[in-house]
C-alpha cells in the first residue's frame, strides 16, 4: 500500500465514524441531549475559568523572561586578562615560607631592633655596646 491508499482509508474511516456518531446523536431523546449539552458547557466553563487566569499573565511573564535573558546574554563579561588580581601575599603564604622559620627563631632580635628604633632617633638601631 502506498501513501495515497493510506490517506484514502483514513478518510473513509473518518467518514464512517462521523456517520455513525451523527446517527447515534440523532437517536437520543431531548432530555439526554440537554443533559449532555449542560455537562459539556459546565466542563468548558471549568476549564476556561481556571486557564484564563494564568493566561492573562503569560505575556507579561514571557516579556520578563526575555528581558532577563537579554541582560544575561548582552552584559559584557570581563576576560581573564582584564581581571586585576592584587599581588598581595596572604598571611598563610608568609607563614609557609622557609624565611618565616628564621624570623621566628630571631624574634627577640627583631623585637630589640624595633624597640631600639623607637627609643633612638628613628633612623635605625643605635650602638649601645660600650
Amino acid at each position: 500500500m502506498n501513501e495515497r491508499d493510506d490517506i484514502a482509508a483514513d478518510d473513509a474511516f473518518a467518514a464512517k465514524a462521523k456517520t455513525l456518531f451523527d446517527q447515534s446523536v440523532d437517536g437520543l431523546d431531548g432530555e439526554t441531549r440537554s443533559r449532555l449539552t449542560r455537562s459539556r458547557q459546565e466542563a468548558l466553563a471549568a476549564v476556561g475559568g481556571g486557564g484564563s487566569r494564568w493566561m492573562q499573565w503569560a505575556p507579561a511573564g514571557g516579556l520578563a523572561a526575555a528581558a532577563v535573558l537579554a541582560v544575561v546574554v548582552f552584559t559584557p563579561t570581563p576576560q581573564l586578562d582584564e581581571l586585576e588580581v592584587p599581588e598581595v601575599a596572604t598571611d598563610m603564604e608568609i607563614l609557609l615560607t622557609e624565611d618565616s622559620l628564621e624570623m621566628i627563631e630571631d624574634l627577640e632580635f627583631y623585637s630589640w631592633i624595633d624597640f631600639d628604633a623607637e627609643a633612638g632617633d628613628g633612623e635605625g638601631p643605635t650602638n649601645n655596646v660600650g
